[in-house]
């Protein structure tokens, strides 16, 4: 067989099998049962292309260690649909959600609120 083509399969193998491998760890990953954290009320905006990744929560608690993957089970989840991608467009419609469900994968928190970070798209 030619070198190069030998060279090249092997190159092809180890791609292939290290990209087998990161998916199945974070499968592994995503599948681990997270932390919870409980939002009595959130803010997600959802602009021209699709969901933010960004929400922010009020009257959260928290779970008591860190985690990679944060499940968030929000009371309200108030969604104003915005016409453009900028915060300060006008506002096409407000969507209200109960009982919403997010995952994220992590957040900054002050006195009043919770800035998750990373969410998972619905």
């Amino acid at each position: 067989m030619n070198p190069a083509l030998r060279r090249l399969l092997g190159a092809t193998a180890a791609v292939t099998t290290g990209a087998t491998t990161l998916l199945g760890m974070g499968a592994g990953t995503a599948g681990a049962e997270p932390a919870g954290a409980h939002c009595a009320r959130a803010e997600r905006p959802i602009w021209s292309d699709g969901p933010s990744r960004n929400v922010t929560g009020h009257r959260c608690s928290m779970p008591a260690t860190k985690r990679r993957w944060y499940t968030v089970e929000i009371d309200t989840l108030v969604q104003p649909h915005y016409k453009a991608a900028y915060l300060n467009g006008d506002v096409d419609r407000t969507e209200t959600l109960r009982h919403a469900t997010i995952r994220c994968l992590g957040y900054t928190a002050d006195n009043a609120t919770v800035n998750w970070f990373g969410c998972v798209p619905d």
